[in-house]
């Protein structure tokens, strides 16, 4: 059993009568990636406020690196990276001047920490830009540049709170491979996102956090089993065969097929060798399809059999935001 790089237990957080955080617990392997999987106003920001140390509980523990976040807060700052949802880097300064001043910082020395911060730029695709002022960057530009800062003293725990908000395609793929970079060398992260398919890739477990609450846990793949095994999907080329085609494949699925149209669904026991199998049945039916295939839930059927709303319609249907922008703003 890896030990626990990130651990909480019963974390409680209220802003007013608004609570934020209903006794979570969290726990990270050292070594892996957790992911925080939730829509906006969740509660993940405040998660990972507290375990970064810029807030305090109101119930509940956690350690970090093995350092109690409350007790331990100054020890611990040294040790972790945050990179949150908007970039915190100085506009008076040039890129690599502020990639260079987090260096010295964390005690890395003038030689060293330009060393990493030309590293960083040239990672992030910033080298011709790292001589221009923060204050003339694109939005994009200084989300990259801020996730440069985070990795800066390569720190053995890293939190990113929805780090690829605001990045194109090119730069999301290029952070994705950033992260698995370091996880590989042994850094642990705990990763907040709205982003299903970010999840899906990056996630050792996945905890899917609404309302303050975790309402699931466990990998990717055991989060799908959930809503369902596999599924297949037919297209008829003649909707009057429907009824032939579900008498031909039934013996292949505990349950009775269903119809809409020309489209058969069928959940399976089993991916493989049914669409060979359902070929040869609905041949022998003499039962013509258009297509076939076999399809996996996705993260986003595990957040509408959990919460009865896609995470994309969780992010816009109006509920009341999360209270941490205010919080954020009384404690800087």
């Amino acid at each position: 059993m890896q030990d626990a790089a990130i651990q909480a237990e019963g974390l409680r957080k209220s802003y007013g009568n608004v609570e934020a955080l209903v006794g979570i617990d969290l726990e990270a392997p050292a070594g892996t990636i957790l992911g925080l999987l939730g829509p906006n106003g969740a509660g993940k920001t405040t998660a990972v406020r507290i375990l970064t140390t810029l807030l305090p509980p109101d119930g509940g523990a956690a350690r970090v690196a093995g350092l109690d976040v409350v007790r331990d807060a100054a020890r611990l700052r040294a040790r972790i990276g945050l990179a949150g949802q908007y970039a915190a880097v100085d506009e008076n300064l040039t890129g690599r001047e502020n990639l260079e001043m987090v260096g010295r910082l964390y005690h890395m020395g003038r030689a060293a920490s330009r060393e990493r911060a030309d590293e960083l730029l040239e990672r992030f695709d910033l080298t011709d830009a790292g001589q221009r002022l923060v204050r003339t960057y694109s939005g994009g530009m200084r989300r990259r540049l801020d996730l440069s800062a985070a990795l800066v003293a390569r720190p053995p725990v890293l939190f990113l709170d929805e780090p690829t908000t605001g990045l194109d395609p090119r730069s999301r793929i290029g952070l994705w491979e950033t992260i698995e970079d370091r996880v590989a060398a042994g850094t642990t992260v705990l990763l907040t996102t709205q982003y299903l398919d970010e999840a899906d890739r990056l996630a050792d477990r996945i905890a899917v956090i609404d309302h303050g609450r975790v309402i699931a846990e466990g990998t990717s793949d055991e989060l799908k089993e959930r809503v369902g095994g596999e599924r297949l999907e037919v297209t008829l080329d003649d909707p009057r065969h429907a009824e032939i085609a579900i008498s031909a494949l039934a013996p292949m699925v505990d349950d009775r097929p269903t119809c809409d149209g020309t489209n058969l669904h069928l959940p399976i026991r089993r991916g493989r060798g049914a669409i060979a199998e359902a070929v040869r049945r609905l041949d022998t039916a003499g039962v013509g399809i258009d297509d076939i295939a076999v399809h996996r839930p996705t993260l986003d059927d595990v957040f509408l059999a959990l919460t009865g709303h896609t995470a994309e319609e969780a992010a816009e249907d109006g509920r009341p935001p999360d209270a941490e922008p205010r919080e954020e703003r009384a404690a800087a």
